[in-house]
């Protein structure tokens, strides 16, 4: 169960081993079905979510429209960083397009091991900084590439993308019809 979030730590953030044991044994597994929301707009989030296995969508909506703004296919964090950390109300919402497992942490414990262990605030730091790093080159990219530059690099950075996720998803990550993404697909093609 613990295999991928021990993976996850050991090549992402290498830390004082007493401290990850004792954190691991914190989480618990949850199951999602396809379909379900794993976090809302408008609420606070509770836990810190690790995807052990499965496809999370993310995006924001309006009564308009959703546009996604990332997928989750690997082993890795997916929680709102900004709302878990500061307690504040997140804009994001979060669906299982896959049956999901999912590793989850309340608040509060992940808290108290924060001040037990010192690793734990460079945890949260060096997460913060990537997270960071990805929105400014997500924003720069929408804002100066066509969206046949956004997918030429989806095609070469994110694939699996590609391969998992449905194309009128990808076409609302790319802020385009899914028409216009099938004319792009054929002139890459």
């Amino acid at each position: 169960m613990y295999d991928k979030i021990s993976k996850f730590f050991d090549t992402e953030y290498p830390l004082n081993q007493h401290g990850i044991d004792e954190l691991l044994s914190l989480f618990q597994k949850k199951k999602f079905k396809k379909g379900e929301l794993l976090l809302k707009a408008n609420t606070t989030e509770k836990q810190l979510r690790f995807l052990n296995s499965g496809i999370v969508r993310e995006y924001y909506a309006n009564s308009e429209k959703e546009t996604n703004i990332n997928f989750y296919t690997k082993p890795q964090f997916i929680s709102d960083l900004f709302s878990f950390s500061n307690d504040s109300v997140t804009n994001r919402n979060q669906e299982a397009l896959s049956d999901l497992e999912v590793l989850t942490i309340e608040k509060a414990p992940f808290r108290a091991l924060l001040l037990k262990y010192e690793c734990g605030k460079s945890f949260i730091d060096l997460s913060f900084q990537k997270l960071l790093k990805q929105k400014e080159l997500l924003e720069y990219n929408r804002v100066t590439k066509s969206p046949e530059e956004l997918y030429q690099e989806l095609f070469i950075y994110k694939s699996h993308w590609l391969e998992k996720i449905p194309q009128y998803h990808i076409a609302s990550y790319l802020n385009i019809t899914p028409e216009t993404l099938s004319r792009i697909r054929k002139r890459i093609s």
